[in-house]
């Protein structure tokens, strides 16, 4: 029995022309069993219809040069400790056939994975590593986010019963040490008790370490859990012998290590507590954003409201909204009025007044008037699930610098190893009597000493505050590495309409040019505004819909017109009842079509001075009448651009309006160089000449016309009341209405960088300098060793500070409040 029919859509990489997707359609259409196929360019997208598998559509596209990404595996990895292990499993995932490419955050303790390849083989592979991993499939941002904060308490919450437990046995051997136990412990057995307590702790609070430690270094990927199972072990053992074979044992050697055990697993436990709770702190703008969903609702049903969970809500279903509540989900007004606090979304101070008809956010606090509200959205499709949805991926993302770090740890622990090997027989055969206590010592220094922690969470530790704090700044961080290329942005390039302006033009003056017409201008004047608005109607342009309300003001009636047709770049043209040519345009799309007037050249040429937009109207093949369309620019505007040149980053505008009224703008805004009449597909080669002037070029757009340039830009910032196809292809989405968040994510952006430099340094120059105070290079000057329990310490303070230089992102001020400071 043959398949029935289906539609499949296929996201397509790798198109940039109108060949490259018909060749694309055409690949597809050559598939047995696709009765239809077609490509579209702008949103990358391949739509089939047939029997054909997908399998079979995917070879298609490949056998003709482009990619089928496959949509990325998230897993969760348990045990990871140290960068040596999250690099050390990236590597394993990357070897599995059928990876394109593996990621791995240690911050995050997720992997994510694109490719062919199988959650199971992905899994398979991360456990032979030695780590658990499951799959993170079907969860929300929200409920991943609930789900890790739960597993973090959890995990704090056994960290500190054996972080307590070895303290406890610690001060137990510590006080048999020190003078014997004062005499309330015979000494004869108090080394065979000191070994019981070490016991104890080894296979209590520090079986961790060899759990996850021995496994990996059997795989020939010793990670820093091998460093500490392998210096306690070293010193248990020695002491074991000391305690059951003491004749064994050169004379002068006989020495006790139990009370470095101790103390090296309590030093490395209480580190790897303060870390995780450090570690927690970085993930608390997500928190905050996971803590605004509401869990109920009040629902409206048949003259009734009763509470139901959030779960419940269906798409279309009537919303009870008082003040003081928070909005359970995405919706539309139906009945009231008030003003609603969105500054955790949007980063604006000020309440937005939200009508009947205006759409409102779930998770915003209604304030003062009683709201009734249809859901429009639930689940994972809500806007406050897909932003956590996309700070959750940045903060999962890895910066181009992490690749450094990346190589250099993944032979760091191999390379200490070696070095305390070395010390041993260094010490052991050249070192002063006791030989081969100094030898173990030492060489259990080095091995605890060594910290590839602080190393591995310099950069995700980083992402994750930042990205964090641009979400309470208004800015959305859709790719994580963005963090890097915007900190080297060194112009900003804007477009004009809906971005620098309002995005709400009006029309301000209507000329009449048809000398026939001046017996009745009034009547004349409303017969073509509203033949006008007829036609203007079948566009979504800014300036149509001004043209639109004005009719609409003026309670025009509605004019039957047909054949309406988008001229791109140029305007509209359509016909009337009687089959007459209107057309409504730029002075180009007039000049296009051989039609030429005078005076209405002169009145477009003073609209434009002063910064308003001239709309042509010809009708039977002449011009007829002049339109002034004004669209306000946004008073957050030339803020912004002050801002920027206070950053040193010099400013541009990309229009497709006409230079007068663009370079009007520019004016008013402070931006120093203009682009105007510039057609949709010419902005992305406007971006491509400013990289060759100024270097890294970040741009600022809203609309369909925009997404060549944000896809060509360095840095794509996206408004988020911009279209779909803009948001997906930007870097960046801005949320609020204020253009100050532009100045702030650059600011953010080198912030972030700088603590990230920091971070670095102090990892690799902490390195540098304690190992080989570790193996004892000192001694033979000032006659100084490094005894293991303070390497321990030495260890845990280094990865604590990271994790506190990185906390002061979270101080960071906005541009908008100290003017042009970035301090941290």
């Amino acid at each position: 029995m043959p398949a029935s029919p289906s539609s499949q859509t296929l996201p397509i990489e790798g198109m940039s022309c109108a060949s490259c997707s018909a060749r694309v359609e055409k690949a597809l259409r050559a598939v047995p069993g696709v009765e239809q196929a077609s490509v579209n360019l702008a949103t990358a997208t391949a739509h089939v219809t047939g029997t054909a598998s997908r399998t079979a559509l995917i070879q298609a596209v490949e056998q003709a040069g482009y990619d089928v990404p496959s949509p990325p595996i998230t897993l969760r990895i348990e045990g990871m400790s140290c960068a040596a292990c999250s690099t050390r499993v990236e590597k394993s995932l990357q070897d599995v056939i059928g990876v394109r490419m593996a990621s791995v955050n240690l911050a995050t303790a997720t992997a994510q994975v694109t490719g062919t390849a199988t959650h199971q083989a992905l899994i398979s592979a991360i456990q032979k590593m030695g780590f658990a991993a499951s799959l993170l499939e079907g969860e929300t941002g929200l409920e991943n986010a609930l789900t890790q904060k739960q597993r973090m308490k959890q995990a704090m919450k056994t960290q500190w019963r054996d972080l307590m437990m070895s303290a406890l046995l610690w001060l137990a051997i510590l006080f048999m040490t020190m003078g014997h136990g004062f005499g309330l412990i015979p000494p004869a057995i108090q080394p065979l008790l000191q070994w019981a307590l070490a016991s104890v702790a080894l296979l209590g609070p520090g079986r961790r370490f060899y759990q996850a430690g021995i496994p990996a270094l059997l795989h020939r990927a010793p990670n820093m859990n091998s460093l500490v199972a392998l210096g306690t072990g070293a010193a248990y053992l020695y002491s074991s012998l000391v305690v059951f074979c003491p004749t064994l044992m050169p004379a002068g050697t006989q020495h006790l290590y139990f009370d470095t055990i101790l103390a090296i697993l309590t030093l490395v436990l209480l580190g790897r507590m303060m870390e995780a709770r450090a570690k927690g702190r970085t993930s608390a703008a997500l928190e905050k954003l996971t803590h605004l969903q509401p869990q109920h609702a009040h629902l409206l049903t048949e003259g009734t409201c009763r509470i139901v969970p959030v779960a419940q809500i269906q798409t279309g279903d009537r919303l009870l909204v008082r003040p003081g509540e928070r909005v359970p989900l995405d919706g539309i007004v139906l009945e009231g009025e008030s003003h609603l606090d969105e500054s955790l979304l949007t980063g604006e101070p000020m309440p937005a007044l939200r009508q009947v008809g205006d759409t409102v956010i779930g998770g915003t606090i209604n304030q003062e008037g009683t709201l009734t509200v249809q859901a429009t959205a639930t689940g994972a499709d809500t806007m406050l699930a897909r932003i956590i949805s996309m700070v959750a991926q940045a903060q999962g993302g890895k910066l181009p610098i992490q690749s450094l770090v990346d190589k250099v740890t993944l032979w760091f622990v191999p390379a200490i190893i070696l070095l305390a090997v070395l010390t041993f027989l260094i010490w052991l055969f050249l070192g002063p009597a006791p030989a081969l206590g100094h030898a173990l010592v030492n060489a259990i220094a080095v091995l605890i000493a060594a910290c590839p922690c602080a190393m591995g969470l310099a950069t995700p530790t980083a992402i994750m505050v930042g990205t964090g704090k641009a979400a309470e700044m208004g800015i959305l961080f859709r790719k994580g590495e963005a963090l890097q290329t915007l900190e080297s942005t060194t112009l900003v390039a804007f477009d004009k309409t809906g971005t620098l302006t309002a995005g709400q033009p009006r029309m301000t003056e209507f000329y009449l040019l048809d000398k026939n017409t001046s017996d009745h201008p009034e009547q004349a004047e409303n017969t073509l505004l509203a033949l006008a608005a007829s036609v203007e109607t079948q566009s979504d342009h800014p300036v149509s819909r001004a043209i639109v309300t004005a009719a609409q003001e003026r309670d025009l009636p509605s004019v039957k017109t047909r054949h309406a047709r988008i001229m791109p770049g140029l305007g509209i043209e359509a016909q009337d009842e009687d089959g007459q040519s209107i057309h409504l345009g730029s002075q180009a799309c007039m000049r296009a079509l051989g039609f030429h007037n005078a005076e209405a050249n002169r009145l477009a040429a003073e609209l434009s001075q002063k910064g308003t937009s001239p709309l042509f109207m010809a009708h039977g093949g002449q011009i007829v009448a002049l339109m002034g369309v004004a669209d306000p620019i946004r008073p957050s505007a030339m803020k912004a651009v002050a801002a920027l040149r206070a950053q040193n980053i010099r400013t541009a505008m990309i229009t497709g309006d006409i230079e007068p009224t663009a370079r009007h703008i520019a004016r008013l805004a402070g931006i120093e160089e203009v682009i105007a009449q510039v057609l949709p597909h010419e902005k992305g080669e406007a971006i491509r000449t400013l990289q060759k002037t100024h270097g890294s070029v970040a741009f600022v757009g809203d609309g369909i016309n925009d997404a060549p340039a944000l896809a060509q830009a360095d840095t794509g910032l996206a408004i988020s009341h911009g279209t779909d196809i803009a948001i997906e292809a930007a870097d960046l989405v801005l949320t609020g209405e204020s253009l100050m968040t532009v100045p702030n994510a650059l600011a953010l952006s080198r912030a972030t960088m700088t603590i990230i430099r920091q971070n670095l340094f102090w990892a690799f120059a902490y390195n540098i300098v304690l190992l080989p105070i570790a193996a004892g290079v000192l001694y033979p000057f000032t006659g100084t060793l490094l005894s293991p329990p303070f390497a321990a310490g030495a260890m845990a303070l280094s990865s604590i500070f990271v994790l506190c230089n990185t906390l002061r992102l979270r101080r960071l001020r906005t541009v908008v409040e100290t003017e042009t400071s970035t301090e941290v």
